[in-house]
């Protein structure tokens, strides 16, 4: 049995610095392992306690990769412009065979690593092969990660235009981008963006008043959009202008969601990752696709699994005593 427990803090996960391109590569082997019968997953399950208040639990084991995890993530509401984060997340990861606890790693960078993982996995597999310009609607923390992920897939991009409610978060991803060697603009609506953009990413958190402001069929007859917020900022009248729609599992999700958190009406997912991984053409040649997802804990399992491997390669963490 074992009597110890590795823990990585939130800066020992930064500190491993896991490329976007070995992320990506993680998820989509865990999505393909899934499909081969070697991995099983629950659909996320959530425990509401108010408006963006709650807790959420995702579980999955992987034969293939020998472990066992649970991502436990908190929701409260916070003031716009708090230091006080609205989310939390941890990550428990126990063997496979044995049961026995192995490690305990905070939640919250690994989910930036995997959001924005699973949308360039997805990504790879709908989007167009050389997209120019990518667009990003919302521009905190997981916009950042998004355009690693994203420069590390396609070098072929040279523009990016952000847009967001607050100004200063426009301005500080645009000044990343620019430092990256992209020409960066800040956006004056979300028309102009969708129209412009190969690659769109929307990110808007869930607000008191929030409608719907995207409109699908501005967009470019072949482009790629990633809805990390679930559908809640797109247009449901308007979704139908997509020609192809995916998510991360069909067992979990059905449809988008709408700015209540309900499966929308006017459309629903044809595809999932777990069938896309192991596609071996685009999925999406030369039409609009859209995808969509809640967050599959296969997905953090993949990260937590090679954040742990190589914490204990590096010799980063703490062991505690059970």
């Amino acid at each position: 049995m074992n009597e110890r427990l590795l823990y990585l803090s939130r800066q020992d996960v930064k500190t491993l610095g896991i490329p976007p391109g070995e992320a990506r590569e993680a998820v989509l082997q865990a999505f393909r392992d899934h499909a081969a019968g070697l991995n099983s997953s629950l659909p996320k399950s959530a425990l509401g306690l108010g408006p963006g208040h709650g807790f959420q639990a995702m579980t999955a084991a992987s034969q293939a990769a020998g472990i066992a995890t649970l991502k436990w993530v908190s929701m409260a509401p916070v003031e716009p412009g708090s230091p006080i984060p609205g989310i939390n997340a941890l990550i428990c990861v126990s063997d496979y065979r044995s049961g026995a606890p192995l490690a305990v790693l905070d939640g919250d960078e690994i989910t930036l690593i995997r959001t924005a993982a699973l949308s360039a996995a997805a990504a790879s597999r709908m989007a167009p092969p050389s997209p120019r310009t990518i667009g990003f609607v919302g521009c905190g923390l997981q916009a950042h990660a998004h355009l690693a992920a994203f420069l590390d897939l396609y070098p072929s991009l040279t523009t990016a235009l952000t847009l967001s409610r607050s100004r200063s978060s426009a301005e500080q991803l645009a000044q990343a981008a620019s430092e990256r060697g992209l020409a960066a603009e800040i956006a004056n609506d979300a028309d102009t963006l969708l129209a412009r953009s190969d690659i769109v990413i929307s990110m808007v958190p869930g607000a008191p008043g929030l409608k719907p402001f995207l409109d699908a069929s501005l967009m470019k007859p072949n482009a790629f959009a990633a809805a990390v917020d679930i559908g809640r900022s797109w247009i449901p009248e308007n979704l139908p202008a997509f020609d192809v729609l995916a998510t991360d599992s069909l067992e979990q999700s059905k449809a988008p969601y709408d700015i209540d958190g309900n499966p929308v009406t006017t459309v629903r997912f044809g595809h999932d990752l777990i069938e896309l991984a192991a596609a071996a053409h685009p999925t999406a040649p030369g039409a609009r696709s859209f995808f969509c997802f809640r967050g599959f804990a296969l997905a953090d399992l993949a990260l937590a699994h090679l954040v742990v491997a190589r914490a204990r390669e590096h010799g980063i963490g703490i062991e505690l005593p059970r």
